[in-house]
C-alpha cells in the first residue's frame, strides 16, 4: 500500500517538497496525544532489544542517520516509528540555505536517492532551542522508547578550510549539552573542499578542537564515558588506506567511534536510466547501491578497530537480513535513511521485529 502512495502521490512531487509535507504530517499527528500513543503503539511495538553502546542506553540497535531532520524539529514524531536512535543534522554553526534547488533527485529504479543539500540548515543556534524542546518532549515517552540523540555537525560554507576547527568548535559548544553523541561530519561531497578535511592533517584539528569544546561545555555528561562521546563520519570513496588512516588518528585522538559511511559520488554503482541522470546531476548516491562498499569499509575499519571503538553502518539497508549481517560483521548500531523513503513509516519496525527471527548483538 506504502509503495502504491510513493508512486501515485509522492513520486509526481518534487522530492524536497515530498519530503517536507510527509515530514510536516508525522509531526503534526505526533502533537496530538490520542493520536500520538497509538502511532507509538502501533508502529514500536516489538521493537524493544536494549543495548549499551558508547556508554549510552539504546532502545535498539538502529537508527534514523542526518540528512531527515536537519534542524532537529520532529524528534519525538521519528522516534514514534521505532528507532532506538534519532541523529539530527548536518548543522553548521551559521545558518545557510544549502545548494539552490533541485537538489534532491529519486533513482526509483535502484530505490536510491541523490541529493546535493549543501548542509541547509537554520544553524546551530536554532537547532539549540528545538533540541531543547525535543529533549523535554522526548522525557515524556515511555522510558523504553526514549531515543538517543545525536548531533551530527559540518563545516559552515562560507568559513574557509584554515578556520574550519574553529567553525567546529562552535557549533559543540553550543550543541553538546543537548546532544547524547556528536558526529563530525567531513564526508559530504555537497560543501566544496568538506571532504579533504578528512586527512590526518586537517582533521586531527577539528577533532581536538571539538573534544575540548564539549569537555568545557558539558560538565555532567549523560554516557557513562564520563564526555560527551565522539564519532566520525567517513565517505565510502576513499581508499582502503585512508579509511585505515582515518581509524588509526581516530584511535590515537580518542575518538570514540566511526560512522561508515557517508554517500557516495561513484556513478558506477548505477546502471540504466539512473546511471545516466546521475550523470547529469552533482552530488552524493545513497540507498541499495552503496550496500557493496558500505559494508567493506565497515569490515576494514572493525579489523582495524576491533572494540576499541564503536563503529556504526550505514548505506544500503534493505531489510532484517541486511541489518542482521552487519551486526554479525561487528557494527554496534545501524543506521538508515533511503530505505524508509522507499519502505514508509512501518518499515523500521518491520526491521526491528525482523531482527528477532535470527542472530542479533547482545
Amino acid at each position: 500500500m506504502y509503495r502504491l502512495i510513493l508512486r501515485t502521490v509522492f513520486v509526481p512531487m518534487d522530492a524536497e517538497r515530498a519530503h517536507r509535507v510527509s515530514f510536516a504530517g508525522l509531526r503534526a499527528l505526533d502533537r496530538i496525544p490520542g493520536v500520538r500513543s497509538a502511532l507509538g503503539a502501533l508502529f514500536s511495538t516489538g521493537t524493544a532489544a536494549p543495548a549499551n553502546v558508547l556508554g549510552l542506553p539504546f532502545p535498539n540497535r538502529l537508527g534514523l542517520a542526518a540528512g531527515f531532520d536537519k534542524n532537529a524539529a520532529g524528534v519525538r514524531a521519528l522516534a514514534l516509528l521505532g528507532f532506538g536512535h534519532i541523529e539530527v543534522g548536518t548543522i553548521t554553526a551559521h545558518a545557510q540555505p544549502g545548494n539552490p534547488r533541485p537538489r534532491l533527485f529519486r533513482l526509483l529504479d535502484h530505490d536510491a536517492i541523490l541529493n546535493r543539500m549543501g548542509f541547509n540548515n537554520a544553524g546551530a543556534r536554532a537547532a539549540a532551542l528545538n533540541l531543547r524542546l525535543a529533549r523535554a518532549r522526548v522525557a515524556r515517552m515511555p522510558e523504553s522508547r526514549r531515543p538517543v540523540i545525536g548531533v551530527n555537525i559540518g563545516k559552515t560554507k562560507v568559513v574557509d578550510a584554515a578556520r574550519a576547527a574553529a567553525d567546529y568548535r562552535d557549533s559543540a559548544r553550543i550543541l553538546a549539552p543537548l546532544a547524547d553523541y556528536l558526529v563530525i561530519n567531513v564526508s559530504s561531497p555537497n560543501t566544496p573542499g568538506l571532504r579533504d578535511l578528512q586527512t590526518a592533517a586537517a582533521l586531527e584539528p577539528i577533532v581536538t578542537a571539538v573534544q575540548d569544546s564539549a569537555a568545557e561545555a558539558v560538565a555532567h555528561p549523560r554516557s557513562t564515558l564520563g564526555h560527551v562521546p565522539l564519532l566520525i563520519k567517513i565517505a565510502p570513496d576513499l581508499d582502503d588506506a585512508d579509511v585505515l588512516a582515518v581509524a588509526d588518528l581516530a584511535l590515537e585522538l580518542g575518538v570514540d567511534g566511526i560512522i561508515t559511511t557517508n554517500t557516495t559520488i561513484d556513478r558506477g554503482v548505477l546502471t540504466g536510466r539512473d546511471h545516466d541522470r546521475a550523470l547529469e546531476e552533482a552530488g552524493g548516491i545513497s540507498g541499495t547501491p552503496l550496500a557493496e562498499r558500505s559494508f567493506e569499509v565497515l569490515r576494514l575499519v572493525k579489523r582495524r578497530v576491533g572494540d576499541r571503538l564503536a563503529v556504526v553502518s550505514v548505506g544500503g539497508i534493505t531489510d532484517a537480513r541486511d541489518v542482521r549481517a552487519r551486526l554479525a560483521a561487528g557494527a554496534d548500531l545501524v543506521q538508515v535513511y533511503s530505505g524508509m523513503i522507499y519502505g514508509g513509516p512501518f518499515w523500521p519496525g518491520r526491521l526491528l521485529r525482523g531482527l528477532s527471527g535470527g542472530t542479533r548483538r547482545a
